[in-house]
Formats: structure tokens, C-alpha cells, sequence
């Protein structure tokens, strides 16, 4: 059996916790979900990009080394850039153009999806076939590690028109590094990405988020400077918990009612938030909300000029 170890901290799959994470990894089984492994522990094996094939749409294979055919429902064609706005209608909203953080500018009922720290064969399909039924976008964080080994995936989730960000190479904790050694992880990421796309005409947009959401006031002032728009986030539905879909459903859906509005975090590498999206989905349209896409501003559909 293959492992595939993401070099990270435990907050990969812990979250966006109130403390970084001593030298912890976590390891994704070939047959199952997340494993931490902790500090101290025994040899941990290196990432390693294996060989990728296509599964017979409506397998259940989940094979480290496979790329899940995504079902649901079929996406409209995408050009270069990706089509430049999601079709308005049902649960789908507005598409807003970015280019700083005062064009998130939500209205009530409003919301962003947002899934951080994958691609991973296991459970991404799974997102992408749930917001292609319900006709929805989203933006999409992946780390660099994920994304060299799973390149065809992540070219898959921009096929079908969702926005895709950075979250740095290896999900590191940057306020806690060094200014230069923090932007150097970044731009190391965004490489990372730049590659798994190179070739499927598809670009990375110019959005970041901050692993744990740890973030100092000078790297946000450097990004920002480089035309780098930090998403943040308002309601954290906290699927890292261990906890069943039914709880996260039920958690994330109470949150959204009392603000009203916000971009939403999850995470696609979690099986239990795979398997609640569809309903979580449902509870959105039948609570009047509206789901909207971000895009780059001035870029349309195409996902930015990160390089």
C-alpha cells in the first residue's frame, strides 16, 4: 500500500487552531481518511507523485494513485480562462470581480464557498460533483504538495469553471517564519500550482488565504503590494473536528443564519464534508441564499496571472 504524506502541520486536518503545531505530518491511507502522525514518531515516507488513471465513472476507488472520474452534473464548456461568469439561477448568484479585499463586498444572503488545503482523489470528486448538481462555483485553495501530485485533479476542478487560489507549498504556519523564508513559501507555492495547471489553459487566480489563518500585518502589506488578494473568512464550518457530516451540516448552516452572509471554509479533503455537502447545499436554496463566485478582477472567468 502507497502512502502519501503531506508534509504540513497537524492543522491540515486539525484547522485553523490557536496555536501552531509542533513538527507533526499527516498521512493520507490509499483506502482511507487522514492519519497524524506525531512528533517524535516512527520514519515517515516522502510525497511521491504516482502514476494517475481515470475510474469508470461510478467507481469507488480512492486509490492514492487515482484520480476519481467527478459525476454530476456536466459542466459548460471552458475556454482558455474559463467561462467568465457562473449562469445565474436556483442557488446560483452574482459573479463578483475582485482585485482587493474591498470587492468582497457581500450582501445578505450571500455566500463564497470556499475549500482549502487539497486536491485529494478521495473526496475532491466528490465536492465537484455536488456543486456541478446544484449548478454552483467555488473557490478552491489547494496546497503546492497536493497539487504536484495530483495535478490532473486540480486541472479538473478549474475544468469545471471554480476559481482556484494558493495556500502556500506545504500548509506552513507563516507568522511564525521569517518574513523572507514566509513569502518565499508562498511563491513556492504558487510554482507549485502554476505547474499542475501548465498545459490545461487554465491559470491560477491571484487569491491566497493564510494556513490557520495566521497572518502579520507585513506579509498581508507584501501581497497586497504584488496585487495578491487575501480571502479571509467568516463562517468556519470547522469540518477539521471530528465530528459526522450530519454535525458539520447542521454547525455551518447555524453559523451562516446568524451573520447572514460570508465567505465559508471548508476543507476538501475530508471525507465527512464530501459526504454533507450535497444536503448542506439543499439547506442553502431552501434558506433563500444565494451562492456567489469570485473571479480576478479585470481577468473574467480566467483564474489570474499568478506565476
Amino acid at each position: 500500500m502507497r502512502w502519501f504524506v503531506l508534509a504540513a502541520s497537524a492543522a491540515l486536518i486539525a484547522g485553523c487552531q490557536a496555536s501552531p503545531p509542533a513538527q507533526t505530518t499527516v498521512s493520507f491511507a490509499a483506502s482511507g481518511g487522514p492519519t497524524i502522525i506525531a512528533p517524535n514518531s516512527a520514519r515517515v515516507m516522502p510525497v511521491a507523485a504516482g502514476p494517475v488513471r481515470q475510474t469508470p465513472v461510478g467507481s469507488t476507488a480512492t486509490s492514492a494513485n487515482t484520480s476519481v472520474a467527478v459525476i454530476g452534473r456536466t459542466p459548460p464548456a471552458v475556454g482558455r480562462c474559463g467561462p467568465a461568469h457562473q449562469p445565474v439561477g436556483g442557488l446560483a448568484g452574482r459573479t463578483v470581480e475582485v482585485g482587493s479585499i474591498s470587492d468582497i463586498n457581500l450582501r445578505k444572503g450571500e455566500v463564497v464557498l470556499t475549500f482549502d488545503d487539497g486536491p485529494r482523489p478521495a473526496t475532491t470528486p466528490r465536492v465537484l460533483a455536488a456543486l456541478s448538481d446544484a449548478g454552483v462555483r467555488a473557490t478552491f485553495f489547494p496546497v503546492g504538495r497536493m497539487a504536484r501530485t495530483y495535478p490532473k485533479l486540480l486541472q479538473e476542478v478549474a475544468r469545471r469553471g471554480h476559481t482556484i487560489g494558493h495556500h502556500t507549498d506545504r500548509h506552513a504556519w507563516l507568522s511564525k517564519m521569517r518574513f523572507d523564508d514566509a513569502m518565499a513559501e508562498i511563491a513556492k507555492g504558487e510554482r507549485a500550482i502554476a505547474r499542475a495547471l501548465s498545459g490545461s489553459g487554465a491559470q491560477a487566480a491571484p487569491f491566497f488565504r493564510f494556513p490557520y489563518l495566521a497572518h502579520t500585518s507585513a506579509l498581508r502589506k507584501a501581497l497586497a503590494e504584488r496585487g495578491t488578494v487575501v480571502v479571509d473568512v467568516d463562517i468556519d464550518s470547522a469540518d477539521y473536528k471530528r465530528s459526522s457530516g450530519a454535525v458539520v451540516r447542521q454547525r455551518t448552516m447555524g453559523r451562516l443564519r446568524r451573520k447572514g452572509r460570508g465567505v465559508v471554509l471548508f476543507h476538501d479533503i475530508h471525507g465527512r464534508t464530501a459526504s454533507m455537502l450535497p444536503g448542506f447545499l439543499r439547506d442553502l436554496k431552501a434558506g433563500g441564499f444565494k451562492v456567489v463566485h469570485m473571479v480576478p478582477r479585470g481577468g473574467g472567468g480566467c483564474a489570474g496571472r499568478v506565476g
